[in-house]
């Protein structure tokens, strides 16, 4: 069997926004891994980047466990001897909410060149306004429907 590798005329993108008000984080970053790799296009292959432009809105208002919030720890470090600086989930969403779902759909995309382009697909606010009305972008649900609440179980 040959690998299909969809040709340039096969290869469109379309412009989606995504509201985090109320959604999971993972949910979100799943759905929007999904939309920037293309794999919800039947031309899908994994060489190729033939993905779409997402905005993600409203990414200070994540729904996020109070557990969550105050275990999940992110490290980054500057190089140098001592330079290792940690910052919990809680602090990084009052601080810049629009980089805790940019690293949670990094960490789901492909880890090389083509990744790291499909990312600058992505585009994440904090707030409800964007200035993307141009590209006249496509709201898309978060499959699961209703996602905030409590687990009846």
């Amino acid at each position: 069997m040959r690998t299909y590798t969809p040709k340039p005329d096969d290869l469109s993108s379309d412009w989606y926004v995504i509201d985090a008000r109320g959604a999971r984080l993972g949910r979100v970053a799943t759905e929007v891994a999904t939309l920037l790799r293309g794999k919800h296009k039947p031309t899908w292959a994994p060489h190729a980047a033939g993905g779409d432009h997402v905005i993600v809105i409203n990414a200070s208002e994540l729904d996020v466990t109070l557990r969550k919030a105050e275990q999940k720890i992110y490290h980054r470090h500057s190089g140098y001897p001592g330079g290792l600086r940690s910052e919990s989930l809680e602090h990084m969403i009052e601080r810049d909410p629009a980089r805790v779902v940019k690293k949670a759909v990094k960490g789901m995309l492909p880890k090389s060149r083509l990744g790291r382009s499909m990312l600058r697909n992505l585009r994440v606010y904090a707030g409800a306004a964007h200035p993307h009305a141009a590209q006249q972008p496509e709201t898309r649900v978060l499959p699961g429907g209703s996602t905030t609440g409590t687990n009846a179980g």
